[in-house]
């Protein structure tokens, strides 16, 4: 974790101060944390499952008993759209859709715009960091006079302003992004920040100014007021689509994982987000990978501030559609901490950790991972105490790790998940019914084939 004192420190500090800095945000909890959660999870598992399977309680709905399982059960298997597995391509394009869709409305982004990022994901509008930066410390006074000098625009006269009259300003600020002093370095991002937060034409044209290289050369300075305008401002940039292959091509996917790793708190949260910004072209998602972004992605989902934290997830969902990325989100360790955040009820993190982990269990590796991490004691816990959207997730996961896995059904079953597998039938959205009837119908062929002689 990244303390404000240590991500604004001074510019002044030397590289061993730094060096420190950067070692303690990069930090994974060792494996036996997540086995604790698991082993909470799996003891009130057993509390739950004892007090659906009690024929005293009065907690439990009739509905529950095990004799309207069964008849449940049996009204599940005469349903001809359950006979046969429904895995054809349409309801794999369908799931996909609906659960890009679904995704996409529990998602939020750390941005320097206002309402636009959503464009890229259908996000709601985020919060502007400068609101919340919370920084104790003041950058030096800046040493030129003039333009360069003034903290901030007026947003009122940069949107009345023409992009052919703003010309010579941006290319003032190019300049200033060369100079030999920081500040100047500093205040110039800080003014092409602000130019391209709001305005496309203003984003397409600092694109055409040049200032894109020298914006990533800074995303590698030691001053973290200069490294996080730059890479804001990077953000900013990257909406217009023009710029996101500009950007890629000047080699700023390297550099935005260097910030991932060693920026302050919105510097990180920015990084992912101009991250997933560049990976809406698919091309991309494999070199972003393959630079090592998924690592510190999955560094930000364990050690970040509940916004960095749902960047990470808003980031690694958009990489892990592409196969090669899934099993390297595996390989870092992603699928402890997203099954420690399905338990995060309320805080609109455990719906994502969900929709990861159901692009994570499309593969074999994924579903290993998940099942080592405890995760069908978590997603039973979400079936029962989940919001209608995080049911559904949980239930689209389990059907994934259970539909070809004999073993991972008794494990279901015995963690208590047919009672709220029947209740979500019954009561759930209709994609969440459809889902449930289909894999209790999954459960009840398991039953049969272990009563048959």
């Amino acid at each position: 974790m990244v303390y404000l004192k240590d991500s604004h420190s001074h510019s002044n500090s030397n590289n061993a101060t730094n060096a420190h800095r950067t070692s303690l945000w990069y930090h994974a909890p060792p494996p036996s944390t997540t086995k604790s959660f698991c082993s909470v999870g799996r003891s009130m598992r057993t509390i739950r499952s004892n007090f659906f399977q009690s024929e005293k309680s009065p907690l439990v709905s009739e509905n529950l008993t095990d004799s309207v399982i069964d008849l449940r059960l049996g009204e599940l298997a005469n349903k001809s759209h359950i006979h046969s597995i429904p895995s054809s391509s349409s309801d794999a394009i369908d799931d996909f859709l609906e659960i890009s869709q679904t995704f996409s409305d529990y998602s939020a982004c750390s941005s320097d715009i206002s309402g636009e990022l959503q464009v890229l994901a259908s996000l709601p509008s985020p919060v502007d960091p400068d609101l919340n930066q919370g920084s104790k410390l003041e950058p030096e006074p800046e040493p030129c006079p003039g333009f360069l000098q003034r903290e901030t625009f007026s947003t009122e006269i940069v949107e009345s302003i023409s992009p052919e009259d703003l010309q010579p300003t941006v290319k003032l600020c190019v300049d200033g992004l060369k100079s030999s002093s920081i500040a100047v370095k500093r205040s110039a991002a800080a003014k092409l920040r602000q130019l391209a937060k709001n305005r496309v034409d203003n984003r397409a044209m600092i694109g055409e100014s040049g200032a894109v290289p020298a914006l990533i050369s800074l995303l590698r300075s030691s001053d973290p007021w200069t490294q996080e305008n730059a890479v804001t401002a990077l953000l900013n940039v990257s909406l217009h689509e023009s710029n996101k292959s500009l950007i890629a091509s000047s080699g700023a996917i390297k550099s935005l994982i260097y910030v991932l790793k060693t920026g302050t708190e919105t510097s990180k949260q920015n990084a992912a987000c101009t991250l997933l910004s560049l990976s809406l072209i698919d091309e991309n998602k494999s070199s972003i990978g393959a630079c090592g972004a998924i690592p510190p992605l999955v560094a930000l989902l364990i050690n970040g501030s509940n916004r960095g934290k749902k960047d990470a997830l808003t980031t690694l969902y958009k990489l892990c559609s592409v196969r090669v990325n899934k099993e390297r989100a595996v390989s870092a360790g992603a699928a402890g901490p997203l099954v420690g955040l399905v338990g995060e009820q309320g805080t609109g993190l455990a719906e994502k950790a969900m929709v990861v982990l159901s692009s994570l269990s499309g593969i074999e590796m994924g579903r290993e991972a998940i099942m080592k991490e405890g995760g069908i004691v978590a997603l039973v816990e979400a079936l029962e105490d989940g919001s209608d959207k995080g049911k559904e997730f949980a239930v689209l996961t389990l059907l994934q790790l259970c539909g070809e896995s004999v073993k991972n059904r008794e494990l279901l079953v015995g963690e208590g998940g047919i009672p709220p597998l029947v209740a979500l039938s019954q009561t759930g959205t209709a994609k969440a019914m459809h889902k449930a009837e289909t894999l209790l119908m999954y459960l009840r062929e398991s039953r049969l084939e272990t009563s048959t002689p």
